[in-house]
């Protein structure tokens, strides 16, 4: 039998659920520890109640586990029955208890906040490697950073660009709402007249994907918009470009932002769950990148407006650069800290 079952999002909410109406005082099941882990907690899991007798087994008399405004929300059962829960960022764990980011279930975690925590997610620094991708035009490193200007040329080259020194902000993401890009949309043209071109990957809403489409018929020769998924192009905007724009309304973790600092492009962020915990201001001790903090499309444009100063001189740039290189966003950090947490479930000594 398992020590610990760590659930994922509410398509594993029922384990818990389950483990504690049908299995927890079964011989042999005892003391099983559940964790159950959100991602995102705007997906919920939200059925009628004709399910919850019908459909999931519960019976009547557990109603109160999974029940939550009218409607089944397998989440909010996960919250009630599972060890612990954990977010994938510390600034998201405190976030999800506000209304603003909460979906609507900060009422059912305001009583469950001493199990609830937060880890930063990592990621996998050996493919996300710039001295040995292969999908890189030249590979590069701390100790020489010519590789990436010769990445920068190729994607110029590549995506039918204007040549020359100014700064590509790269763009990879969902063309949704909560993404930021009505920020984008409403300073696009400042941001362009600040002397910067811009390498744009992604699909989503219509209004967004057509925005950007116009953007780069417009200025061919500073937009280039790619509508679609291609990984390997992903993985050469990452690489070549300067900075990375992530203007997020919401954002639980993040990964493009230590994906982008991997390759030593440098992000431009708004202060909120995960890209909080991993990017901190230039302008402060052992800056990483630029962040604004309110929602608001001028903040942001200030940030790309300092950014771009700090570009313009060298020295200051490479040693950012350089430095954001250095981070460390590695798995091996967060893997620490579950096994931490599972320790502490197990009533292990740390």
């Amino acid at each position: 039998m398992p020590d610990i079952i760590n659930c994922n999002d509410w398509q594993t909410a029922l384990v818990p659920v389950y483990y504690n109406v049908f299995y927890k005082y079964q011989y042999g099941y005892d003391n099983i520890k559940t964790v159950f882990t959100i991602h995102n907690i705007q997906y919920q899991g939200k059925y009628g109640m004709e399910v919850l007798n019908e459909v999931l087994g519960i019976p009547m008399y557990h109603t109160k586990l999974l029940e939550y405004d009218g409607c089944v929300n397998l989440m909010k059962g996960a919250f009630e029955t599972a060890d612990k829960i954990t977010t994938v960022s510390p600034s998201y764990a405190w976030e999800i208890l506000d209304p603003w980011y909460s979906h609507g279930l900060d009422r059912a975690l305001q009583n469950k906040q001493y199990k609830l925590t937060g880890f930063l997610n990592g990621i996998d620094v050996e493919t996300f490697n710039p001295e040995k991708d292969p999908l890189l035009t030249k590979n590069f490193s701390t100790r020489s950073l010519k590789g990436k200007a010769e990445c920068k040329a190729a994607l110029l080259n590549e995506l039918h660009l204007q040549e020359g020194d100014e700064p590509i902000i790269g763009i990879i993401t969902r063309f949704v709402s909560h993404k930021g890009i009505d920020l984008i949309k409403y300073v696009f043209e400042d941001m362009l007249n600040l002397g910067c071109k811009f390498a744009i990957l992604g699909s989503g809403e219509k209004i967004y994907e057509d925005f950007f489409k116009e953007m780069a018929w417009r200025h061919p020769d500073k937009v280039s918009a790619t509508i679609g998924f291609i990984p390997d192009l992903a993985r050469r905007i990452y690489s070549s470009a300067d900075m990375f724009l992530m203007p997020s309304q919401s954002e639980p973790c993040g990964l493009a932002q230590m994906i982008s600092l991997r390759y030593g492009t440098i992000p431009i962020v708004r202060e909120t769950g995960g890209l909080r915990d991993s990017i901190r201001d230039a302008g402060g001790e052992n800056g990483n990148g630029f962040t604004f903090k309110t929602y608001n499309a001028h903040d942001m444009l200030d940030a790309v407006r300092r950014a771009k100063e700090y570009y313009d001189n060298k020295p200051a740039w490479k040693n950012l650069v350089i430095a954001a290189m250095k981070n460390d966003y590695s798995w091996s950090r967060s893997a620490e800290l579950y096994i931490g947490l599972y320790k502490e479930l197990c009533g292990q000594n740390q």
